[in-house]
């Protein structure tokens, strides 16, 4: 399978790789240190269409697809993977949930908003006592004539702060089965009863924007329900598939970025009156650093290239965040080695792309539930050919 890039693709990756190393990379460490979310970036961002991705050009969009998408988070996420968190989130779930569920007047009235980065977008499946386990959803959605009432707390919620609108997932149908009863909702930050919650206090990716989400009482119109009743489960599910494949772009970006400053240092730092690039056990450690992450960017656009041809990409896709998000691990924590007690300072970007990357074993989905997912994809697959 050719994964080679047309030369639009390879246009958007220059200019996006120009656009992170002059407005992102010089300011990644100080974003981090003071947990602040940059706006103005953000901004740039969304004129440069890198907001609406996904979307078509007929609601504002860039109408691009996954393999653009996962080269444009290679890049950015190789120079700030919190940055590259928000992207990832506010592109593949909040903005392509609404897209790919709502009604056009919903359309019409949200996508450009999202596109054009005027408006960011949050996405509310997670909660405090429903992370793994989605189908123990506890938020609340009553139908009150013309309105939807949602009560609950969602957590982890990225943009719940600097938001203008989330997708909620809320339990709609209490009698129904687990997974049968929960709906998703369009909920504009501007109506009563939503507020952020508490901030969290993260150990990495510390530029994203991370707090709880807030529902008391809040009404909505009812044409804000996206699909059908009870189907929110199953939407969510089948966002997450190219969600993944976002993440596991972003890992590819984080890990490259880290694999980079290794191969930057080893040839100019000296021990033992030899550059540590001569040593054998250095060069062993970045040939493996580099396999790992080609390996990982294949997976990724495997699953990108099959999705753009409107695949199911389940199994593609959990491979791809699998591998990637823990090959971002290892190779951010070999290159920490290879600058030894520099890279456990902040002087050096490594340390943070170590931090960055755990949260990609983690969100979307563990690697604990990748690793069900491609089992049970795996054995139905070969049960339905034996």
């Amino acid at each position: 399978m050719e994964f080679e890039l047309t030369a639009d693709q390879q246009a958007i990756r220059e200019m996006v790789r120009e656009f992170a190393e002059k407005e992102i990379r010089p300011h990644a460490t100080e974003w981090d240190e003071r947990e602040e979310f940059p706006a103005e970036v953000f901004a740039k961002l969304g004129e440069l269409g890198m907001l609406g991705i996904l979307v078509p050009e007929a609601y504002g969009g860039a109408g691009l697809g996954y393999v653009e998408y996962a080269t444009i988070l290679e890049e950015i996420g190789a120079a700030d993977g919190g940055v590259g968190l928000g992207v990832a989130a506010h592109n593949s779930l909040c903005t392509n949930h609404i897209y790919l569920f709502g009604s056009e007047e919903i359309r019409r009235a949200y996508l450009p908003r999202l596109a054009s980065g005027e408006w960011m977008g949050a996405w509310g499946l997670t909660e405090p006592g429903a992370g793994s386990d989605a189908g123990g959803t506890r938020t609340t959605a009553r139908r009150d004539g013309d309105e939807w009432v949602l009560d609950g707390t969602k957590t982890f919620i990225t943009h719940a702060t600097v938001g203008r609108i989330a997708v909620v997932m809320a339990r709609s149908d209490p009698d129904a089965e687990k997974h049968h009863g929960i709906s998703a909702f369009a909920v504009p930050f501007d109506r009563p009863g939503v507020s952020p919650g508490r901030k969290e206090a993260k150990c990495g990716m510390r530029s994203s924007d991370t707090s709880q989400l807030v529902l008391e009482g809040c009404r909505v119109p009812a044409d804000h329900l996206l699909g059908n009743e009870g189907d929110g489960f199953i939407q969510a599910m089948k966002v997450l598939d190219g969600g993944r494949i976002s993440i596991a772009a972003l890992s590819v970006g984080i890990a490259r970025g880290a694999l980079d400053a290794a191969v930057a240092y080893a040839p100019v730092r000296e021990q033992f009156g030899k550059p540590l690039a001569a040593y054998q056990m250095i060069r062993a450690k970045i040939a493996d650093m580099a396999t790992q992450v080609d390996a990982a960017r294949l997976l990724t656009l495997r699953a990108a290239w099959l999705k753009d041809r409107g695949v199911e990409t389940t199994r593609e896709s959990s491979m791809a965040k699998l591998y990637a998000s823990e090959v971002a691990v290892k190779v951010a924590e070999e290159a920490i080695q290879i600058l030894g007690g520099y890279g456990y300072t902040r002087e050096y970007p490594v340390e943070r792309a170590w931090r960055d990357a755990k949260l990609c074993t983690i969100g979307e989905g563990t690697s604990e539930i990748q690793r069900l997912v491609i089992a049970r994809e795996v054995l139905r697959l070969a049960s339905a050919s034996a």
